[in-house]
């Protein structure tokens, strides 16, 4: 049987309000991290993180919508199409205005085996839920 696993986005377990689908666990992937989170209109909840800690950096793209993606005080304007790579150290926050976002974010600990963080296994607690 082929090495290959396939599923639809609706399949894949989330977490955050239903907001953030773990598609890397539903994947089974294990050397780099890949999520979709959907945000509604007007979203400005999104953690401002950085990664210094686990040294990973972030792609992120939309696949529908538009988002901005701030990063050192600069605003970037992401639309299907647009791509951006976000480094370890850089403080980044998503947030969204009149049209919510679905956005893909894909992450990796360049020269480093990649360790998932624990709440995107699936079958794991909602962070948020009570």
């Amino acid at each position: 049987m082929a090495d290959v696993t396939v599923k639809r986005l609706e399949e894949f377990d989330t977490i955050f309000g239903g907001g953030f689908r773990r598609v890397r666990a539903g994947l089974g992937v294990s050397s780099f991290g890949v999520a979709v989170m959907d945000l509604p209109p007007g979203f400005d909840r999104y953690p401002e993180h950085d990664h210094t800690g686990d040294g990973q950096e972030e792609v992120y793209t939309v696949l529908a919508g538009r988002a901005t993606l701030t990063v050192g005080g600069t605003d970037h304007e992401l639309e299907p199409g647009v791509f951006a790579r976000v480094g370890p150290e850089e403080t980044r926050k998503i947030t969204t205005e009149d049209e919510g976002a679905r956005v893909l974010a894909i992450g990796g600990s360049p020269g480093r085996v990649y360790a998932a963080p624990e709440y995107t296994e699936e079958g794991q607690p909602d962070p948020i839920a009570s």
